[in-house]
């Protein structure tokens, strides 16, 4: 069995981290995304149920799972509803990925990249961030994240900064990571920069 490089990525939200996270890992390697995970156990059975029994049906969508932007806007409003939410998936997500990392390793790939948005944050509860050999972090202006996540998401303008005040502050991430990779070019050049991060890697092993 194998043991593949782990690599965590850092950023802002709609920084570009998950594009970042496929980079690294191309062509064949194995991203983790937490974002996805979740969004497979907020659609499960158990959570569903509890979502409706807590919070009733118009908090679910039209396809009868949980409506995630009905349940963003709550739960980043009232810090009660957002414990108990977390409570009902962040187990169930750390689970999964903590298969998922044991699949990248039987499938003996070289290098897996985990896009996990809070993987400083609740390191305690997962510890995550232990199992990096580096930490990338995805530097991208404010604005245009601001941009990005109302065009591509639909959030409300004002709705990035509002999430990221209960995250880590971005500077402290970025003073915590081992290389920096710039998104605030073209694609191009944020593939050559992501090919530099790779190369110092290289040369470190």
């Amino acid at each position: 069995m194998g043991t593949p490089l782990v690599i965590g990525v850092l950023g802002g939200i709609a920084s570009g981290k998950s594009l970042v996270a496929r980079l690294l890992v191309a062509p064949d390697g194995f991203v983790i995304s937490a974002d996805e995970i979740a969004h497979e156990v907020l659609a499960s059975d158990a959570v569903t149920e509890r979502v409706r029994a807590e919070f009733g049906d118009a908090l679910l969508g039209p396809d009868g799972r949980p409506d995630r932007a009905a349940l963003g806007r709550l739960v980043f409003a009232d810090p009660a509803a957002r414990e108990k939410l977390e409570g009902w998936t962040h187990p169930a997500v750390r689970a999964r990925i903590g298969a998922r990392l044991e699949e990248a390793r039987r499938a003996n790939v070289t290098r897996v990249a985990l896009d996990v948005p809070l993987l400083l944050e609740n390191d305690d509860q997962h510890g995550l961030a232990r199992v990096c050999e580096a930490l990338v972090f995805v530097e991208s202006d404010a604005q245009e994240r601001e941009r990005r996540a109302v065009q591509s998401r639909g959030w409300e303008p004002g709705e990035v900064a509002r999430r990221e005040a209960f995250q880590m502050p971005l500077e402290e991430k970025r003073e915590r990571a081992d290389y920096i990779v710039s998104n605030t070019g073209t694609l191009d050049e944020l593939k050559h920069a992501v090919a530099e991060v790779l190369a110092a890697l290289s040369s470190r092993s």
